[in-house]
């Protein structure tokens, strides 16, 4: 069967896409920008890509007319203040799109909303549930409420939390129930419904077998980890002050923080979970999926994090604007030196950032990521998703990953930071040298006094990396 896949370089999409290969179907990764698609060679005989926009119905003709089945599992909760209008029109082009196409089945996954009062967010789910379940084809929606996996949005945020606080001083929605269910059985949900004629024209709720407070969650998670954490609820904090403390505490952008805590404050509890016996699927405990989650970043095979979206940082770009890094108008910083160990130097390279660091006075990365924060930008606090790969599209704390080839030894970083201008970091290892060239364009003034306000930092900083990254490292 042919499948459409849109959201493929998501974090519920790159976990999906290899179990629809190994079931034997020809996958269509319908993905915004080619560039940071980047599929596991073993797969790429059974998949096709097409570049769509979802917002852009006429980009939507690519989509081929003999498919058989799709998945729906994109949405824009933290791109715009204005995403509800966004996820609808999304939704209402992408049904028009499929109504040129032989279509059987159609599946996307939702959010539990089992409460008469909505959130913003929970109301846009079902909105574009309702758009979709209209079209010429069978529907099923999986509704989903709290996540729990290595790289999840859900599972990020309890562990920044729980590691990070020993006291917490939280507001009143830790109390607020909620039923959480572990990745795998997500995957398997989405996979063993697809031409299940038994889920066809419904909606279920999908969720593990424990019923628990945001409390009680926290708690948990911080007995699997041994650690001793209190937690103290007060009635004061109000919503935008919840979402400023998540925000400062957690990695999470603020945009994402406020949907977040505006869901937060309502039940997600299924209602019917009758889908758990027409797939005949026991879904695992919260301690279990979390012991999972902790054992594939232990083995540093994360498949997939939400931290890679573009929804971490909230900005909305195609790499394939800012791949050509400018030459006019910019201010440039570049530093060269000879390598003593061409395979250590381009290895230190692609080990750059997370709990690596930047090899040198780290203090100040941490400082800048720290004011980035005070101003409403990402901070450091995404690190990187693998400890020692890197793919473009990726996030490297507070940059994005535009181009990476380690055969060539290139690396090619933008920022995501708060700037007033635009910002790249480029290694490139040409004959037995390391080029390191960092790159800003102003924009009016306030970049320009940004960047000479900076500029008494980067000759210590820029030439204690090159220094660290160009020497060799005794390995006995």
């Amino acid at each position: 069967m042919k499948i459409l896949l849109t959201g493929a370089t998501g974090y519920i999409g790159k976990r999906l896409l290899p179990v629809l290969v190994e079931a034997g179907h020809h996958v269509v990764c319908c993905v915004r920008d080619e560039k940071r698609f980047n599929p596991p060679e073993s797969l790429k005989s059974n998949i096709s890509v097409i570049e769509a926009d979802l917002l852009e119905a006429d980009s939507l003709n690519q989509i081929p007319n003999d498919i058989d089945g799709a998945y729906y599992l994109v949405h824009s909760m933290s791109s715009s203040d204005d995403y509800a209008k966004l996820e609808e029109e999304s939704a209402y082009n992408f049904k028009q799109a499929l109504s040129n196409t032989s279509v059987q089945h159609v599946i996307y996954l939702s959010g539990i909303v089992n409460e008469d009062e909505l959130s913003k967010h929970l109301s846009s789910r079902k909105n574009v549930e309702d758009i979709l379940a209209t079209g010429a084809y069978h529907f099923t929606a999986l509704r989903a409420g709290i996540i729990i996996g290595s790289g999840s949005a859900s599972f990020e945020i309890i562990r920044d939390l729980v590691e990070k606080l020993p006291l917490m001083i939280t507001p009143k929605w830790l109390k607020t129930k909620c039923q959480p269910i572990g990745i795998v059985d997500v995957i398997q949900f989405l996979s063993l419904s697809l031409f299940n004629e038994k889920t066809y024209d419904q909606h279920f709720d999908i969720g593990g077998p424990d019923i628990l407070s945001y409390k009680e969650m926290l708690l948990q998670f911080a007995a699997c980890r041994n650690l001793k954490r209190k937690i103290i609820i007060v009635p004061v904090m109000t919503p935008k002050l919840s979402s400023y403390w998540l925000y400062f505490v957690t990695s999470t952008s603020y945009k994402l923080a406020k949907s977040l805590v505006n869901s937060m404050k309502i039940e997600v509890v299924c209602s019917d979970n009758r889908i758990n016996s027409i797939l005949g699927i026991n879904p695992m405990s919260y301690k279990d999926a979390l012991a999972r989650a902790f054992n594939k970043i232990e083995n540093n095979a994360i498949v997939s994090s939400w931290k890679d979206s573009y929804a971490s940082s909230g900005l909305n770009f195609d790499i394939s604007d800012f791949i050509e890094v400018p030459k006019f108008g910019c201010f440039k910083d570049k530093r060269i030196q000879s390598i003593q160990d061409k395979q250590q130097c381009i290895e230190k390279i692609w080990s750059i950032g997370g709990d690596t660091g930047w090899y040198y006075a780290d203090w100040l990365w941490h400082l800048r990521g720290f004011l980035d924060k005070l101003v409403g930008g990402v901070g450091l606090r995404r690190g990187r998703t693998s400890l020692n790969s890197i793919s473009a599209g990726d996030t490297l704390d507070f940059w994005r990953v535009l181009y990476a080839d380690k055969s060539k030894g290139r690396l090619l970083l933008f920022a995501e930071m708060k700037l007033p201008g635009e910002a790249w970091l480029e290694f490139k290892v040409v004959n037995n040298r390391l080029v390191q060239t960092a790159t800003f364009r102003p924009l009016g003034l306030a970049g320009r006094l940004y960047w000479y306000s900076v500029l008494p930092f980067h000759g210590p900083i820029f030439n204690g990396m090159i220094r660290e990254l160009t020497k060799a490292t005794s390995t006995g």
